[in-house]
């Protein structure tokens, strides 16, 4: 039988991109403006987490719209597992952003793609190709410029820098552990569940954290807190949509490269944050590595699921 070398239409081409934009316009303005109920109101770090796991309710609904929720044990292992790594993250997250500038915590925690190169590396045995190793050497040398140059924390000093390197691990073995659990043959929207629901789990601690419920605040901080972390939360839906019409390997580099661009680039404008020379070259570095990092790691991703394809 006759196959068709024709192109594919052009709309599957590019159909990932208006996702892909919203997700950078959506992440891009969350990373900048996230801190603000805190800076403005004193609105507790861990009530942000816990009005950000409540509104992961509303992307995890419209993901698993009409599909199947797996429960299995592998399915709910891989789902808590990724979805606690990521929620944990998230609390550490918010703590920092509340010490620290958010135009070197983004870059730092984008560098999460090489602690998910050498756990491939280390636990399965992949090779990496020179760009991975590149983008490793890139990361290493941008955590040196960040820490020479800390200055930006006031009293909190190495803090928050401490608290991004650890959310970087953490989103670095959260993202290992989603290609595991692709690979074993659990679909994107079951993950955002358990994801969903590993974000819920944690709100008894982030409570305890601040000694129950704060309710001593203004209505605009729950607010403008909800605002802020629904575009952290729709975003990520955005990622689920682009990456289910486009080849990873372009989307992924992309995304992960612009959307902590135009948080930069928002935070020194806005706020009139001015980088230090070491700080500057951090950032670029940063951002370089981890796109050429994500670029060969979801390049490897496709090039096995094709082999898997012709296998079958």
């Amino acid at each position: 039988m006759a196959t068709s070398n024709a192109p594919a239409p052009l709309s599957r081409m590019t159909g990932w991109i208006p996702y892909a934009g919203l997700l950078v316009l959506f992440w891009g303005v969350w990373g900048a403006f996230s801190s603000l109920p805190t800076k403005w109101y004193g609105y507790p770090d861990p009530m942000v987490y816990v009005v950000w796991a409540l509104t992961m309710i509303l992307p995890a609904w419209i993901s698993l719209r009409g599909k199947r929720f797996d429960r299995g044990r592998v399915a709910a292992g891989y789902g808590l597992l990724i979805g606690l790594t990521g929620a944990g993250g998230q609390l550490l997250l918010f703590k920092a952003l509340t010490i620290g500038p958010a135009y070197i915590i983004f870059p730092i925690i984008a560098l999460s793609p090489a602690i998910t190169v050498l756990l491939a590396f280390g636990a399965l045995r992949e090779r990496l190709g020179a760009l991975s190793w590149t983008g490793v050497v890139l990361a290493l040398a941008a955590v040196v410029l960040f820490s020479v140059s800390p200055g930006d924390g006031g009293d909190a000093g190495w803090l928050y820098l401490v608290l991004a390197v650890l959310v970087c691990v953490a989103w670095g073995v959260q993202a290992f552990f989603m290609r595991k659990a692709a690979v074993a043959g659990v679909a994107d929207e079951t993950t955002f569940g358990w994801m969903t629901i590993s974000g819920l789990l944690l709100i008894p601690v982030a409570i305890v954290m601040m000694g129950g419920l704060p309710l001593d605040f203004p209505w605009q901080a729950p607010a403008l807190t909800a605002v802020t972390q629904l575009l952290n939360a729709v975003g990520a839906l955005f990622l689920v949509m682009a990456m289910s019409r486009g080849k990873a390997s372009i989307v992924a580099p992309v995304t992960n490269a612009l959307a902590p661009v135009l948080t930069i680039v928002l935070s020194l404008v806005v706020f009139g944050a001015s980088p230090t020379g070491f700080q500057l070259a951090g950032i670029v570095l940063a951002l370089v590595g981890s796109t050429l990092m994500v670029y060969r790691s979801e390049k490897s991703a496709e090039a096995e699921g094709v082999d898997v394809a012709r296998a079958d």
